[in-house]
Formats: structure tokens, C-alpha cells, sequence
């Protein structure tokens, strides 16, 4: 009954106007004084960030902060894909015909992440990583490999919680949620940077001038507040570091695994 009831809750709450408004606070004035609180009750590693807490004019400035200079170091490797955000991995493995199986107990089909897109051809039995930001983690998005921006969606949709409850109690709320997709090709073929958007999200916003060329690392975009990627590779064009596991964090940068090289 009370799961029940949360799942109604959710359902009201999670219309476009209670993010507006969420939004429209952090960005205020009003707001800066939730900044240091803010980073104490998630344990925000403040000696990261690229200015003084003191120098943040509201809490979305704070919570979409830059990090000081060499805070990522980005794998060097040209072969690598790297995680595009820091975050915890709730899913990952091959799609299997078109299939992401057993994200926390769902299964979720690319037609309807990708919302039909053409290029989902090019993903069904490619490989996937679910990677969740919390309020703690630093919130910009950047480029898993070197490549070329080839196009870009955005695709409608509502802002379900995308943490534990809403990924487990909810019905398939990554494919149902706002959604921004990059699509990046690069030597071996293109990878799908996927970004989610969720409850009290009040966008998610590309940095500007959009880049189209792109070196492994570069900025993408950044979450007004917490979210989750989804990162697709196309067939044949990956293999996943044996040592991650579900649960697992990792640091914008860190290697995922190696870009196989085609014929």
C-alpha cells in the first residue's frame, strides 16, 4: 500500500511546473544561502571547485560548478572510452537486440530511449552503461572519445525521480523521461551520449557555442541538479573493462573500456 502510494505521488509530482519552480529558486539570489548547507548535507568536496563558495551567486551556479584545473585527468589512451560524468553505475552490459536488460529489474527497449530514432539500427547489439549522478557528484556532462558531433535530439518527456525508488518502482522512467542525445562519431564507428532528465531538474542545458569537433573529455552539457546518462556504443565497436560491477563509482574521465577497432 505505501509503495502504492508513493508511486501516486510520484506520478502528480512529477509534471514540468514543480521542476519550473524548483529552478527558478535555485537561480535566485535568495537561494545562495543554501549553498554552504547545501554542500554539507551531501558532503561536497568544496576544495574541488574552480571558485570560493563565498564567490557562488546562487545554488544552480554552485551545483553546475567547474572544478579546478587537472581535478579529472581524462585516460590518455587513444583506444579509450571514458565516462562522460562522475557517477554510480546502476546498469551496464550488451544490448541485446535492441534490448537493455535488467536495469534495476526493467527491461528497456532502444526505440523507446532513442524515441524511433534511424540510428537505433546502429545500437542493437552494441553495449550500454547507466551511469547515476546524485546531488553529491559534480554535474557536467562531457565526451567519452575523440569524435564529431553528428546530430542531436532533443525528446520530450516527463521528470520521474531517476534515483533507486523511481528506477525500481516506476515503469521504465528512463525511456519515458525529457531526454537530450548526443551522437558522436568517432574512428570506429559512434557512440549515443543519452542525458535523462529528472525530478526537480529544471533543464539540462548545452555548453555554448556547442562544440561539433570533440577531443575525449571536452564539455558537452551539465544537469540542473541530479540525473542519469545513458552511454550506447554501437555494435561491435567496444569491450567493457572486466573489473566494474553494478554499485560501483566512477570519475568523469575513467576508462570504461576499449574502442575495438572495425575494418
Amino acid at each position: 500500500m505505501t509503495r502504492w502510494l508513493l508511486r501516486m505521488m510520484t506520478e502528480l509530482s512529477s509534471r514540468k511546473t514543480l521542476s519550473r519552480l524548483t529552478g527558478r529558486f535555485a537561480k535566485s539570489s535568495m537561494s545562495r544561502w543554501w549553498i554552504s548547507r547545501f554542500a554539507r548535507m551531501y558532503n561536497i568536496s568544496i576544495d574541488e571547485a574552480e571558485k570560493r563558495l563565498e564567490e557562488y551567486t546562487s545554488l544552480n551556479e554552485f551545483f553546475t560548478r567547474r572544478l579546478k584545473a587537472g581535478r579529472r585527468p581524462v585516460d590518455s589512451a587513444a583506444d579509450a572510452m571514458v565516462s562522460p560524468v562522475d557517477a554510480r553505475i546502476t546498469g551496464f552490459g550488451p544490448v541485446s537486440d535492441g534490448l537493455m536488460l535488467q536495469v534495476k529489474g526493467q527491461d528497456y527497449t532502444l526505440d523507446e530511449l532513442l524515441d524511433g530514432s534511424p540510428r537505433t539500427s546502429q545500437y542493437r547489439h552494441g553495449y550500454f552503461w547507466v551511469l547515476y549522478l546524485s546531488p553529491t557528484d559534480y554535474h557536467r556532462i562531457h565526451s567519452p572519445c575523440d569524435g564529431e558531433v553528428v546530430e542531436t535530439e532533443h525528446i520530450f518527456g516527463r521528470v520521474y525521480p531517476v534515483n533507486e525508488f523511481g528506477l525500481t518502482s516506476m515503469r521504465r522512467v528512463l525511456s519515458r523521461n525529457e531526454r537530450l542525445v548526443t551522437y558522436i562519431r568517432h574512428e570506429s564507428g559512434e557512440a549515443a551520449v543519452v542525458k535523462v532528465g529528472a525530478l526537480n531538474v529544471s533543464s539540462i542545458r548545452y555548453v555554448e557555442p556547442q562544440p561539433i569537433t570533440l577531443e575525449r573529455g571536452q564539455e558537452l552539457a551539465y544537469f540542473e541538479f541530479g540525473s542519469t546518462i545513458v552511454l550506447l556504443t554501437q555494435d561491435g565497436t567496444f569491450q567493457p573493462r572486466a573489473d566494474l560491477k553494478i554499485g560501483d563509482k566512477v570519475r568523469m574521465g575513467e576508462r570504461l573500456g576499449t574502442i575495438v577497432k572495425t575494418n
